[in-house]
Formats: structure tokens, C-alpha cells, sequence
């Protein structure tokens, strides 16, 4: 019997059309998993987005969902299609190179860690593959699918906050070119996920928290903001990426002497960008 892959966490009264959703912060690992790996517990772990959790956990407080994954993103990976399998993991997939996320072993069912460390000695099956998919990844999308379609329905409006972390490395070209190093990347898929005024409204929530803040490079979302970002329909996803360093010991995978500040600062965060759907669920109250 499968454990409960995600936590769902839904506010005593929702009163906004925004929802905070995590998909790569998990951090239980399955025994057998851990066995076929041929990485010790701290390499592993060097694909999560640690703790970013815990940063935005107090989203039900302001009356907005709060949904994240307890798998780990090497186990499966949530931002990935469910087509993007890869050939030199998984046995008895024809070689297919098109995908430039696929070939550096980065598919839906990761062969590599941060680093390009591989995760196994061989391939896997390709029945795993797929069981991993239906167990873990299929109930977490369905899930947010049903979120997100109730707050349109009940909003007029849906707003997904997709939240991730970055190494500090990842932004070491940005400094090399004479820029400013960002401490927060947000994600619109250059306009084509989120509204201008969204993603301006998040953009100044965070620059007046005194963090530096660029759009779009280096990460400009995945699958899961191309899924869920429909603007048309007005429905919106923005994805947010935080500089690890800001708040963990990125080495030693744990937090660091900042934590607590930045996690309460975080937490004002979350509560300003859940504001940015509170007149749509006035208006749809009236």
C-alpha cells in the first residue's frame, strides 16, 4: 500500500485564488530506492530543494492551499512530463536524444544528482519506471489539477506559486558577467505562464524585502508552469526560484545560522503574495 505522497494542507477558510505548491522538497526516501542507489545519503540528497517547505508551510494561515511533495525529486521528478523517460536509465526505450533535459539525465525518472553524479550502477526496469509514475507523480498532478480548477471555478481566477531553490553556483555566471548576482529568479516562461501584473506584483513583494530579484534567467519554468500557466483561461503560474545560500549550508544539506530570519521574512512573503488574490475572492463573494 503506497503512502500518502504528498501533504495537503488547506486553510480553515480559503479566501484567496492563489495556491503555494512544492514539488521537489520531499524528503522521504524509499528503502528500496536507497538500495539500488549507488550515492551515499548526503549525495543524494544534493538534487532536493531543502527546506523550501518550511518557507512557505504558513500559506494556510492566509487562507491559501499549501501542497507539497514528500518524495524526493531524485526518485521522481515532478517538473518533468511523464514522456520524458530516458533511454539510458530505462530498459527497453529506444535512444532518443531530442530532449535536452532527457540527455543530460534529467527525465521525469532522473538518472543523475546535481553534478552529473549518476544515481545507479545500471538501468532500471521499465515497469518501475511506470509504477514510480502512477504511484507517486500521477496523484500529485491530479491533485493540483483539482485545486486549481476549484479556485477558477470558485475565483474567477487561479494562481499556482510554484517554489523551488537554486545552488548558489547556478548564478555564478550572472556574476561572472559583470551583473548583479540575483537572490530570487522568478519564472513566467518570458509572458507566457502569468499575467504582467502578477508576476510585477510578486516581483515587488520580494524587492521590498530588500532581495534582488531577476525574471526569466537563468530558469525560466518547466513542465510545470507550462501545464498550469494558462492565461487565457486566467489561470497563472509563476515559479520561484530561491538562492539556497540564503538560508541553508548547501554542503552540509542543513540550515544555517540565517534560517529563522529568513524563513519569518518568507513567511510575510507568502502572506503578501497570497493578497494578490484576495480581490478576486471578493468579488466572486459578492
Amino acid at each position: 500500500m503506497i503512502k500518502t505522497t504528498f501533504s495537503l494542507k488547506m486553510p480553515e477558510n480559503k479566501e484567496t485564488s492563489v495556491v503555494f505548491a512544492v514539488p521537489h522538497s520531499g524528503r522521504e526516501y524509499d528503502r528500496k530506492f536507497k538500495r539500488k542507489s549507488i550515492l551515499d545519503e548526503k549525495s543524494i540528497r544534493t538534487s532536493e530543494d531543502a527546506f523550501v517547505d518550511m518557507l512557505f508551510d504558513t500559506a494556510p494561515k492566509y487562507g491559501a492551499v499549501f501542497l507539497a511533495a514528500k518524495f524526493p525529486r531524485a526518485f521522481v521528478d515532478l517538473n518533468r512530463n511523464v514522456d520524458e523517460l530516458d533511454p539510458a536509465l530505462i530498459e527497453g526505450l529506444k535512444e532518443n536524444t531530442t530532449n535536452p533535459r532527457v540527455a543530460s539525465g534529467l527525465g521525469v525518472i532522473p538518472r543523475v544528482v546535481s553534478g552529473g553524479r549518476a544515481i545507479y550502477r545500471g538501468k532500471i526496469t521499465h515497469d518501475e519506471a511506470l509504477r514510480r509514475i502512477a504511484d507517486y507523480w500521477h496523484p500529485y498532478h491530479d491533485i493540483l489539477h483539482r485545486i486549481m480548477a476549484r479556485n477558477l471555478s470558485e475565483f474567477g481566477q487561479a494562481v499556482l506559486v510554484d517554489c523551488h531553490s537554486m545552488p548558489h553556483e547556478a548564478l555564478d555566471a550572472i556574476a561572472r558577467s559583470g551583473a548583479r548576482r540575483p537572490d530570487v529568479v522568478i519564472g513566467d516562461r518570458f509572458g507566457a505562464s502569468a499575467s504582467e501584473a502578477i508576476v510585477c506584483q510578486i516581483e515587488e513583494i520580494f524587492r521590498a524585502q530588500g532581495l534582488r530579484v531577476l525574471r526569466n534567467m537563468p530558469f525560466a519554468g518547466a513542465y510545470i508552469t507550462k501545464e498550469y500557466g494558462r492565461i487565457s483561461s486566467n489561470q497563472h503560474a509563476v515559479q520561484i526560484e530561491i538562492d539556497r545560500s540564503l538560508y541553508m549550508n548547501e554542503q552540509m544539506i542543513r540550515p544555517n545560522g540565517n534560517f529563522n530570519a529568513f524563513r519569518k521574512m518568507m513567511q510575510d512573503v507568502t502572506g503578501q503574495i497570497a493578497d494578490i488574490g484576495r480581490d478576486k475572492a471578493r468579488m466572486a463573494a459578492e
